[in-house]
């Protein structure tokens, strides 16, 4: 994917990896999680309910099922949905360097079909850290974390204070 100028990291950002990171894979599992949440949460009848998987010094993996209620055209995923399901797994790599952030751009290139009842990979990495600004790329592949690309991203997440997940609204 050919990132826009507004999700590349400008020259002199830092790069930084998940070593040493306070975070653990449950953790992970937990991140940011809400039962409501159409992208993670359990709790959602129609939602996506992406399971995150594993992250290493790197990157965060994770998957989830399309069903038929995912689709847009018969038998294919919703384009829009598989939006989502790159937001959340971007999200996660943002959390999982210890950062509380919201999407500020998300930039998706569609490379194959996605079928209902096909499992899509997911995998998220950092590109670059500037302040508030978190610069992101990922991917979903069909079938098996190595399967066909069918989707790519890059996104600018920016970082929030926690009080914006938990204040009332």
């Amino acid at each position: 994917m050919t990132a826009s100028a507004a999700t590349t990291p400008p020259p002199g950002a830092t790069v930084p990896t998940l070593a040493g990171a306070t975070i653990t894979p449950g953790d992970l599992m937990r991140a940011g999680s809400y039962d409501m949440c159409f992208g993670c949460g359990t709790g959602h009848e129609t939602g996506l309910r992406v399971q995150r998987t594993a992250f290493d010094e790197d990157v965060v993996l994770g998957h989830f099922l399309v069903t038929d209620q995912h689709q847009g055209a018969p038998g294919l995923a919703h384009g829009g949905l598989l939006a989502t399901a790159m937001d959340e797994i971007l999200g996660t790599a943002a959390w999982s360097l210890g950062k509380m952030a919201v999407t500020g751009r998300l930039e998706t290139d569609f490379r194959a079909p996605v079928p209902v009842g096909s499992t899509l990979y997911l995998k998220a990495w950092c590109t670059g850290v500037e302040g508030r600004k978190i610069y992101l790329s990922g991917e979903g592949r069909l079938g098996d974390p190595d399967g066909p690309l069918a989707v790519q991203a890059a996104a600018l997440f920016v970082e929030v204070p926690r009080e914006h997940f938990t204040k009332e609204r």
